[in-house]
């Protein structure tokens, strides 16, 4: 499975000059990162903006460094050579990459996860299948893991530490006797790393650094 590029923050806007006449260029835009707020440059912010903009190529795991790359120069907005700024905003943490299928501790413990759309809850038809929306429109369907932790990770240190916790809440579980499955940190960090992408890109969570 190739690594998939998300972005990490909150959008905050555009932030435009106190002048008379007005600027119609905004002097900077703004995304929250932690507890503080990075400044983003016209060529900066149309490169993160661009990694939101195809949830169902998200779903399907199919945005990477190389795509965002490419759709940046055929869209013709923001810089001719994206490759140095892609770079740039990965090491400033407003993008972040990991490969689903990979180990994902490392790059988890960096990152939180925050919902931002409503719980839809699930539906007698497929009770397994847990929706997340909008004024009461269902964008996605998740697993019951992934439903859990975006809704709940956050509360945690880190989204490693929710899968942690998760692991620890299934052995305790088993040891009482109940009949389920085993369920281990990677395994409900592969379920929530595969959705992330399209969790981010159709508005229903951001990812934030951990501070």
């Amino acid at each position: 499975m190739p690594t998939v590029i998300v972005p990490v923050g909150l959008n905050l806007g555009p932030s435009y000059r106190y002048v008379t006449p007005p600027d119609p260029n905004p002097e900077y835009w703004e995304v929250r990162l932690g507890n503080d707020s990075e400044e983003l440059t016209d060529d900066e912010f149309q490169v993160w903006g661009r990694a939101f903009l195809d949830p169902e190529r998200h779903a399907r795991l199919e945005v990477t460094r190389e795509t965002l790359q490419r759709d940046l120069l055929a869209a013709g907005a923001g810089p001719t050579n994206p490759g140095p700024v892609i770079d740039q905003l990965l090491d400033r943490g407003l993008l972040i990459e990991f490969d689903p299928n990979g180990e994902l501790e490392k790059p988890f413990r960096r990152i939180k996860l925050y919902p931002l759309a409503e719980g839809m809850g699930n539906t007698p038809e497929e009770p397994d299948r847990r929706h997340i929306g909008h004024n009461g429109a269902s964008l996605l369907q998740v697993t019951g893991i992934t439903y859990s932790l975006w809704a709940f990770s956050s509360t945690e240190a880190s989204l490693w530490e929710a899968c942690a916790s998760l692991d620890e809440e299934n052995q305790r579980e088993l040891q009482a006797g109940i009949d389920l499955e085993r369920l281990t940190a990677q395994a409900a960090a592969h379920d929530v790393g595969v959705t992330i992408p399209a969790l981010v890109a159709s508005g229903c969570a951001f990812l934030d650094p951990v501070v």
